[in-house]
């Protein structure tokens, strides 16, 4: 449909002066405006995207007597490749296997691996640093389309594969978990675009209902928009349901830090998923993976608000816990504290897109 690959560019930036001026006059469907101001900021958060240009993790190496399955790497793609990522490392890992699985990592990537292995009938056993709400997984925005997460001149044909097949599973397993209880829902999405209509994009289906819209078609103050339906995640609700699902399912979960591989082969387990996301960089001495700090300043709800929105001003996902106003990309970036001026930017660059609404519901 389009090509999302040019909009991580343009969003990092949070352009601030990216809005164009458009008649309001202009016929439009009226949006309900997002009501932006710092007295209804209810939190702040920043995550580490574990960033890999040449794309995310699966394979497998032994580990002494052990056998060792990696996957890690996701970038801002974390939740949306979760149980497609996952299926692949199951397969890979369970195959000859006998006897209980350890999980490094319990984040998102960790979660979806344990129920894969439990719904395959094997015991499992989380071991990891940090629980939710602590992990990356539980302060991502969670759109299910994949992003930021790779740089498409240092990808192989091969791992293009696994992208397929991962972006499959997950959105066919996603479609059946929505609702109350994950906490995910369908929304309406406009996104800020400079490019074409590509109607022989592989990535097509994942973005339903999806059309070019001009300056007349919508009431944002930007030239040119996209506009499709897809899924989000309430991930707080989300990883809390899964973290139940584990633990309700014979499960176990134990708090342990490694600090290199010698000790995750101390593990009783015979195979091992390491699934650290950017504590891999330190377990295993993965040089190419880097952080990308990701802020977000959250609203409080507003349930009339039923459409999300990303471009240069940044980007608006409404969920039952709140109104996410993002973000950022920053590379190299290892402080996951907001930052005050990054939030105010935030702040201020979504209030001036909402302020210019041409038409509102």
């Amino acid at each position: 449909m389009f090509d999302r690959r040019a909009f991580v560019g343009g969003s990092a930036a949070l352009a601030l002066s990216g809005c164009v001026t458009v008649p309001r006059g202009t016929g439009c469907s009226p949006l309900p405006p997002v009501l932006v101001d710092e007295a209804r900021v209810i939190r702040t958060v920043a995550g580490l995207r574990p960033y890999r240009a040449s794309g995310f993790v699966v394979r497998a190496e032994p580990l002494g007597d052990k056998r060792l399955i990696h996957k890690y790497g996701h970038g801002g793609a974390g939740i949306t490749l979760s149980w497609g990522s996952s299926r692949l490392a199951v397969d890979l890992g369970l195959q000859g296997h006998s006897g209980p699985v350890a999980v490094i990592g319990s984040g998102v990537m960790g979660l979806t691996t344990a129920r894969l292995v439990q719904e395959a009938g094997f015991p499992v056993s989380i071991y990891t640093a940090a629980l939710p709400p602590d992990t990356t997984s539980a302060v991502a925005g969670g759109q299910i389309s994949p992003f930021g997460h790779y740089r498409e001149s240092e990808v192989t044909p091969a791992w293009m594969a696994q992208f397929q097949a991962a972006m499959a599973y997950s959105w066919q397993r996603f479609q059946t978990l929505v609702g109350e209880r994950y906490g995910i829902r369908w929304q309406r999405t406009y996104e800020e675009t400079r490019d074409t209509v590509y109607p022989n994009d592989w990535m097509n289906p994942y973005y339903p209902n999806g059309k070019l819209l001009g300056p007349n078609e919508h009431p944002f103050p930007v030239e040119r928009m996209v506009a499709f339906d897809t899924m989000y995640v309430e991930t707080p609700r989300f990883m809390a349901q899964l973290m139940s699902e584990v633990l309700g399912a014979g499960g176990t979960i134990r708090m342990r830090r490694f600090g290199n591989l010698a000790e995750v082969a101390t593990l009783s387990e015979q195979l091992i998923f390491n699934c650290t996301g950017i504590g891999a960089k330190a377990l295993v001495g993965d040089e190419v993976l880097t952080p990308v700090r990701g802020q977000l300043a959250v609203l409080r709800p507003q349930h009339e608000v039923r459409y999300a929105f990303s471009g240069d001003a940044g980007y608006m996902f409404p969920r039952g816990d709140g109104i996410l106003l993002g973000g950022t990309f920053e590379r190299g970036e290892w402080d996951a504290t907001p930052q005050p001026d990054d939030i105010a930017r935030i702040l201020r660059s979504h209030r001036r897109l909402f302020a210019g609404l041409r038409c509102a519901a």
